[in-house]
């Protein structure tokens, strides 16, 4: 091979070598991309199907107060939150007590409550994730306006039937890819629930559970609502005739208590115990003990009447674990 022909051919095997590498180059680069993309969203099962929500999520809205503490005991970013906690907090009221400090520590706005939605601030805030649904009528309002948020950023709408906290941590830590953090908040509710009933001495008789509403009108709870689900676990029987005794009136699906006529009273509200919940300008049950139609009743001739504040109502996981602690003193 002549000195020119060998110049040549090592410059043809110097460009081949040098391609040979940049393809390689670039397939390692296409390779590491790939990832990369995927893995910053993840999909997201709902009743509206399949979503693509943001892997590491940092401005989210959560459009109903009583999914918002389990954001913050996840520790993820909340860019704004609906205050609405019901019996807690209403329009024109502040972030609830349970959440607020969280949310003043990492600047949380306030989502304007109103009639419907206000689509116009969630987008003005430049959301990554949107939680809604749950239970309420902030959920309500948040489902009637999914399109519109969708159009704004992810939308994840929690189903009105997941009422046990457990299940709704567990669903928004999924949202939000934290579902390594939920162990450790169980495990705390665990050894906190063994604690309180090793302490405690629970009433052998059932338990009737009373909802104080500020419209007067007499209401109950449903054995199977959180409070009472919560309260089993700790050994309190919850009166599961109640709905009888009010004559099976209809219930909304999504429904946790039920209103009966004050006519109705002594049969429905007979339980030898019996716990009040009062809502936002409700009575609690020192006034309701004043009032002659409740007098007469079995648990408060007995003093046998306990109040639990609306935290305890439809607890997320901060407001079971205060109930715990009001448990652990009203019954040690």
């Amino acid at each position: 091979m002549s000195l020119l022909s060998h110049s040549r051919f090592a410059a043809r095997l110097r460009l081949v070598v040098g391609l040979f590498v940049a393809v390689v180059a670039v397939a390692g680069c296409s390779s590491d991309a790939e990832p990369a993309a995927e893995s910053g969203t993840r999909p997201v099962q709902t009743e509206k199907g399949t979503i693509e929500v943001p892997a590491d999520p940092q401005r989210i809205v959560v459009l109903n107060g009583a999914l918002a503490g389990y954001l913050y005991d996840l520790d993820v970013p909340v860019a704004a939150a609906d205050p609405r906690v019901l019996g807690v907090s209403g329009r024109n009221a502040d972030f609830p007590q349970t959440w607020a400090d969280a949310a003043k520590e990492q600047g949380t706005q306030m989502v304007p409550v109103g009639q419907a939605v206000n689509v116009e601030f969630v987008a003005s805030v430049q959301p990554d994730l949107i939680i809604g649904g749950g239970q309420g009528f902030p959920a309500k309002q948040s489902v009637d306006a999914y399109d519109q948020l969708s159009a704004i950023a992810p939308t994840v709408l929690l189903p009105g039937n997941v009422t046990g906290w457990q299940d709704q941590l567990k669903q928004i830590a999924d949202v939000v890819n934290r579902a390594d953090k939920v162990g450790d908040l169980i495990s705390a509710y665990d050894v906190k629930v063994e604690e309180v009933s090793s302490a405690i001495k629970v009433p052998a008789q059932q338990v009737g559970y009373f909802q104080s509403a500020a419209d007067g009108q007499p209401k109950m709870i449903l054995p199977n609502a959180a409070l009472p689900t919560l309260l089993t676990e700790l050994g309190f029987k919850a009166d599961d005739q109640v709905l009888a005794k009010a004559g099976n009136p209809e219930l909304n699906p999504s429904a946790d208590w039920f209103g009966f006529s004050p006519e109705l009273l002594t049969k429905v509200v007979d339980a030898p115990v019996v716990f009040v919940v009062p809502l936002s300008g409700a009575k609690g049950a020192a006034d309701l003990a004043k009032d002659p139609l409740y007098a007469q009743l079995p648990a408060f001739k007995d003093k046998k009447v306990y109040e639990l504040p609306a935290t305890s109502y439809r607890p997320d996981y901060r407001g079971v674990m205060n109930t715990l602690d009001l448990i652990s003193e009203q019954f040690k």
